[in-house]
Parts: C-alpha cells; sequence; structure tokens
C-alpha cells in the first residue's frame, strides 16, 4: 500500500450563507464559536491534511460534531469544500463538472450509509439490482453481478426475501452489497452499524475484515467508537471540532499520544482486544519467489543475515519457505526441491490475544496471511510484546 489514492489538501468545510466571510475569520485565528456566534456559520472540517493509501482501512473516529461525517460526504462531493483540494487518483474532484461527479459516483465511489435507505417493496435481488438497474446494464449482467455481491456478503439464499423479513445486521449487508455492484475502487461508509445492536455490531465489523480479504478496496470507515475503530483500521484519524488531532496505526495512539484528550479517548480500550496481527506485523527482510535461482537466495539470505526465509508465488501466495542450510546442500540450480510446504501461518485480522501460543512456541518470524493465502507480512512473539507494552 504505497500509492496515494486519497488526498486530502487543506480542506475546509463551512456550512451557512457567509462562508467567505467565516473563512477569513477562521484564518485570522477567531475561534469557531466566534465565527458561528457572528456570522451565524458552522466550521464542520478546519484546514485538514490526510493522505489515504490505495487498498487500505482507513478510519475517521471522533464524537459527535467532530466534523467526521461532513469529511467524508466531501469524499463524494455530497458536501462541497469550501476550500482546499480533494484528490482521487491524483483528479481534484471539487473541479469536477456535474457529468465528472455522476460517472465518478456510479464508477468509482460508492457510499453505504448507517440507515439503510432499502426499497421495502424490493426484494433483496431487486434492491442490489437497483444501481445497476439506472445505468443500461444488460439484465444479464445485472444478475449476475447482484448475485456476486449478495454472496460475498453471505446473503446467498436471501435473495428472494424482502427487507421487513431482514434483521438490521441482515439489511446492513444488503446495503454493503449495492454498494458492492458497481465495482467501486472506493467503499465510504459512514457509521454503517451504528444503528446495530451490540452483538450483531461485532459481527458485522468482523463480516467486513473478512470481506475486505476478497474486495480490494479502498475504505474510509466512520465510527464515535475507539474500539471499533481499532478493530477496523489500518491506520486513524482522529477529529475534535473539524480538526485534525492525530493521525496512525492503532499502536501509534498508545506509545504516542498527541495530546491529553486522546488519552482520555483511549483511556478505556484493551490494546490486546482491539490490536490486530495486521496492525504489528512487519514486512519481511527478504522473500523468495519460487523458481528462483539456488544462487540469487543464497545472496539474499547472506546478506540479510537470516537462516530462512519464505517463499510465494507471482500472486504473492504464500508456498512455503527455504532454509539456508539446506539451500547449501541443494544440488539442483533451483530453490524448489528446498521448499518446504508444512508451515503453519497467522491471518492478518487475529487480534493479538488469539495469538499468544502460535507465537510463543515459535523461535522465528510467523508468517501472516489474508484469506486468499497470500503474504501480508511477519510478526515475532518480540513483535507482539513491544506493541502491548
Amino acid at each position: 500500500m504505497d500509492k496515494k489514492k486519497i488526498e486530502i489538501k487543506n480542506l475546509t468545510l463551512i456550512f451557512g450563507d457567509k462562508k467567505e466571510e467565516a473563512l477569513e475569520m477562521l484564518e485570522n485565528g477567531v475561534t469557531i464559536q466566534e465565527i458561528r456566534e457572528k456570522t451565524g456559520t458552522a466550521v464542520g472540517v478546519n484546514n485538514i491534511n490526510i493522505d489515504i493509501e490505495e487498498g487500505e482501512m482507513f478510519v475517521i473516529v471522533g464524537l459527535s460534531g467532530s466534523g467526521k461525517s461532513s469529511l467524508i460526504r466531501c469524499m463524494n462531493m455530497l458536501n462541497v469544500p469550501t476550500k482546499g483540494q480533494l484528490l482521487i487518483d491524483g483528479d481534484d474532484i471539487t473541479k469536477y463538472n456535474k457529468e465528472q461527479l455522476l460517472d465518478m459516483r456510479r464508477n468509482k465511489v460508492a457510499m453505504v450509509f448507517q440507515h439503510f435507505g432499502l426499497l421495502s417493496h424490493r426484494t433483496v435481488l431487486k434492491n442490489v439490482e437497483y444501481g445497476l438497474e439506472v445505468q443500461g446494464v444488460s439484465e444479464e449482467e445485472i444478475t449476475k453481478k447482484a448475485m456476486e455481491a449478495i454472496e460475498l456478503v453471505g446473503l446467498k439464499g436471501w435473495e428472494n426475501y424482502f427487507p421487513r423479513q431482514l434483521s438490521g445486521g441482515m439489511k446492513q449487508r444488503v446495503g454493503i452489497a449495492r454498494a458492492l455492484t458497481n465495482e467501486p475502487e472506493i467503499l465510504l461508509m459512514d457509521e454503517p452499524f451504528g444503528a446495530l445492536d451490540p452483538l450483531i455490531r461485532r459481527e458485522m465489523q468482523t463480516e467486513l475484515l473478512s470481506m475486505e480479504d476478497y474486495m480490494e478496496k479502498t475504505i474510509v470507515f466512520i465510527t464515535h467508537d475507539m474500539n471499533e475503530a481499532f478493530k477496523l483500521g489500518d491506520r486513524i484519524a482522529l477529529l475534535k471540532d473539524g480538526e485534525l488531532v492525530q493521525i496512525g496505526q492503532p499502536n501509534d495512539f498508545f506509545e504516542n499520544p498527541a495530546n491529553d484528550y486522546v488519552k482520555s479517548f483511549i483511556e478505556d480500550v484493551d490494546k490486546s482486544r482491539v490490536l490486530r496481527v495486521r496492525t504489528v506485523m512487519r514486512q519481511p527482510f527478504t522473500l523468495a519467489k519460487k523458481g528462483e535461482s539456488r544462487e540469487g537466495v543464497i545472496k539474499k539470505l547472506e546478506s540479510f543475515n537470516r537462516e530462512f526465509c519464505f517463499v510465494v508465488d507471482d500472486d504473492r501466495k504464500l508456498l512455503g519457505y527455504v532454509a539456508y542450510k539446506d539451500l547449501i546442500k541443494l544440488e539442483k540450480s533451483n530453490i524448489n526441491d528446498a521448499i518446504v510446504t508444512d508451515i503453519e501461518s497467522l491471518h492478518r485480522n487475529a487480534y493479538l490475544h488469539e495469538i499468544w501460543e502460535k507465537l510463543d512456541k515459535s523461535n522465528y518470524d510467523v508468517a501472516i496471511t489474508d484469506k486468499a493465502g497470500r503474504l501480508r507480512g511477519v510478526i515475532s512473539y518480540e513483535d507482539a510484546v513491544s506493541a502491548l507494552a
């Protein structure tokens, strides 16, 4: 994840009739409260700068009135920024005309809301198909894409039921499926689980993480719950009064809280139960590919002073590992006959409290994979201990 998918630059959003006057006051250091009293305007977002990487699960968290929902609505121009830039794949969408915005919303950016917005007279299948119908897609393609999305969110077999027959969690799955039918690159989720009961909410968090392995999308998720933010986010942005307080990986908030507000926000969070392997793992020192030359891999291991390295295929699927001692004895020109395939790995969405036993038994780095079996990183016992210290 090293490509910037979304770039938010000096973004300010002001609601009301006297935006220019309020903006000038804001830039001159006048407080938000004074601006509201003198102009009748409300500052929703104040000079935000954030970069979101491609394929990242990025969570924006804050209390009511912090500006989090105002900000995410700028990402598809439901809210028009008063100042600043918002770039998607390098294009400033604040400069888009109506046709460009319509195309972006249909094909690149989809949104899931807290309140499901399902059409009560349409079945699950027909609700999911709706977005494609208005685009003039063929009936065969509509049904194919809708059923793929329904299966992805775990509702296969429910396609002919009506919203009134579904639980809250199932309704939200329909909303997610509907957003996925256009195959958007970016999924905006504005407190999608906020209206659900706690148990169903936890189930949906787990489901979203599971779906993410297969979706390969950039997800921006809004919540007021720091526990939810830590469970889901690769990185998190904490907002207060429309301003960015801190941004970073979950563990950054524990190790280097920006101020007392951050400390108070996280004081009741149990790190072992919210920190996931993916937020603590690191990239391996070196990797080998199936079919790679024996001499080349030996040089890599010697260069990094490693006893072994993991082996992947062209799609980064984990195949096993090769050991230095075995390669030295190997008479073949490539490493294939030395690959040890009997290997255990950890899933990247596992929580730290779930993995202690497996880590404690290993003196080496343990491979981290996603549900597709791709190597995403490595973790050691020392890494986990350091994260929880």
